[in-house]
């Protein structure tokens, strides 16, 4: 598997209601061994998460099923990382 930076920002519409979700959503990929780390930037701007997946397609898929994205409250881009 690869690994994908997910960067998330905050946008003017974002709803706070909508955090627990995207915990949960993170902690169930953590669970599944696709998510290696993840938080919030220090300045509460948005935040991170290292995604695990085959492909960028797949992890596309997998970031747009985060609440965060389909709430529409967060700009989401992915980037794959090569890191050692």
């Amino acid at each position: 598997m690869n690994r994908y930076l997910v960067m998330m920002f905050r946008r003017p519409q974002f709803d706070p209601a909508v955090v627990p979700q995207h915990q949960q959503f993170l902690e169930t990929l953590r669970a599944q061994g696709r998510n290696e780390m993840s938080g919030p930037f220090g300045d509460k701007s948005g935040g991170a998460y290292l995604l695990r997946a085959a492909s960028m397609d797949e992890a596309l898929q997998i970031a747009h099923t985060d609440p965060a994205h389909t709430s529409g409250g967060w700009d989401i881009t992915l980037y794959e990382w090569n890191a050692h």
